[in-house]
């Protein structure tokens, strides 16, 4: 794999979606990218965060809908170059690691197209690693 140092990506869970995008934009100073009604991407000084709402209410409730995938909030992971994600996905096959998700391209066709995969580490911590089609997509919506 490439030793190039790639943006890192952190989701994290927020129960006032609308008041911290106004934080991160407002406060913060960081540019919004993709969106949709339960999360926000940011550029986080160079790197991706997304916020995914997480109703207080509902402690259990775990995962938000992205792309019709049940995408476990929080996770964390790194994004990849294209050819590093792939090298990283048979390392995970030949060494039995079960899916969140499954490996699969997300958006495609679409500005921010990747490739994605979730899984748990051993004590069940979800990380995502992704790769762009397209590495300047990685903020644009």
């Amino acid at each position: 794999m490439s030793n190039n140092i790639q943006p890192f990506h952190l989701a994290v869970p927020v129960n006032n979606l609308e008041k911290c995008k106004r934080f991160y934009e407002d406060v913060l100073g960081c540019e919004p990218g993709r969106s949709d009604t339960h999360w926000a991407d940011y550029d986080f000084f160079g790197h991706q965060l997304v916020l995914h709402y997480k109703d207080e209410k509902k402690k259990d409730a775990t995962h938000n809908p992205v792309d019709g995938k049940h995408v476990p909030v929080p996770h964390f992971g790194v994004v990849l170059l294209w050819e590093d994600f792939d090298i990283l996905e048979k390392q995970l096959r030949s060494k039995n690691v079960s899916f969140i998700i499954e490996p699969y391209i997300r958006f495609e066709g679409q500005v921010g197209e990747q490739k994605t995969m979730f899984f748990y580490d051993p004590s069940f911590n979800a990380l995502e690693f992704k790769t762009f089609k397209n590495q300047e997509f990685l903020f644009k919506s």
